[in-house]
């Protein structure tokens, strides 16, 4: 019997893990983001293609540099996680799915470009754009103050960070207002994101309120961090609150949300001075323009977090 290649046989056996953990826990999933939040999802991608009717916008396709307008193809870095962002509906032999999906696709469209796309593992994405492997990125990234030091955005969408637990805990049962709510607990988020920046940045707050400190576990994994909360090997997600949003909305699901924390704007990110955001941005507000922005969203049930206007590096939230 032939051997497959080791890259084969660790997604086979990321899969069937996931396949596992789907019947044992029997719950939705959450999003792609900024780390995709945990769970798993075996149910199909909602119907309707919105981004079929998109055409190419010549005027804004003028805005992309003479080279892109050659080669018609653009090298996208893209993190696979969970809904409603981005996610495999049918598994890794199928075509992704997502609100972050149909929104690069429908940019392409405007742009007369083809996407090159290639998977990657969220906190590879950032720096390689850097090295000038990709020429734009999206997982939901999250727009802060210390990333645009390096990386330019140009917003999709408006999001940010949120909690969950294991439903019918009585560990943590209120909205997370101020992290000293979390003080002697253990919290699980994903490895590179804004979640376990914020986790780190503040874990003092709960010397200087004389309680015991949270601890954090990190995953590069999402399907870690699920049965880590299952098992009772952590308290408390923190993750989008989109993705955790739409997990727990699900009928079979075992989280229970905790509300908002944090809003962050979302972007496409690309390196620092890309000659490319003109076009990117333009192409996005050519979408809020003529529906299909609002189209993609009500598909994938994030209307609420629609934006008006695409922006260039807007200031973080405060």
């Amino acid at each position: 019997m032939s051997r497959r290649p080791v890259r084969t046989r660790l997604r086979i056996a990321v899969a069937l893990a996931l396949l596992s953990l789907t019947a044992l826990t029997a719950c939705g999933s959450g999003d792609t983001a900024d780390s995709a939040p945990a769970g798993a999802q075996a149910s199909p991608a909602p119907t309707g293609d919105p981004v079929a009717a998109v055409r190419k916008v010549d005027s804004v396709a003028a805005l992309l540099p003479t080279d892109v307008r050659t080669s018609g193809t653009l090298r996208l870095g893209s993190s696979i996680g969970f809904p409603p962002g981005a996610y495999y509906p049918n598994g890794q032999d199928k075509p992704p799915a997502g609100q972050d999906i149909d929104l690069a696709n429908a940019v392409a469209k405007v742009l007369g470009v083809k996407l090159t796309r290639q998977d990657a593992s969220f906190e590879t994405i950032l720096p390689a754009l850097s090295s000038g492997k990709y020429d734009v990125g999206t997982g939901n990234f999250g727009v802060t103050t210390e990333r645009l030091k390096t990386v330019d955005f140009v917003t999709y969408i408006n999001d940010g960070q949120g909690f969950a637990v294991k439903k019918g805990t009585t560990t943590l049962k209120e909205k997370v207002t101020d992290l000293t709510q979390l003080c002697g607990l253990t919290i699980g988020t994903g490895a590179g994101t804004t979640f376990e920046a914020t986790l780190t940045a503040q874990k003092g707050v709960c010397a200087k309120a004389g309680r015991k400190p949270y601890d954090v576990k990190v995953y590069s994994e999402n399907g870690a961090v699920i049965t880590a909360l299952q098992q009772g090997r952590i308290d408390v997600v923190m993750s989008t609150i989109n993705g955790l949003r739409y997990q727990a909305a699900q009928p079979a699901s075992q989280t229970a949300f905790l509300g908002e924390y944090h809003r962050l704007d979302v972007g496409f990110a690309f390196t620092k001075g890309s000659p490319l955001t003109k076009a990117f941005q333009a192409a996005v507000n050519e979408l809020i323009k003529d529906g299909t922005y609002a189209r993609i969203l009500k598909k994938w049930g994030t209307s609420a977090s629609a934006i008006d206007t695409s922006r260039i590096n807007p200031p973080e939230h405060a």
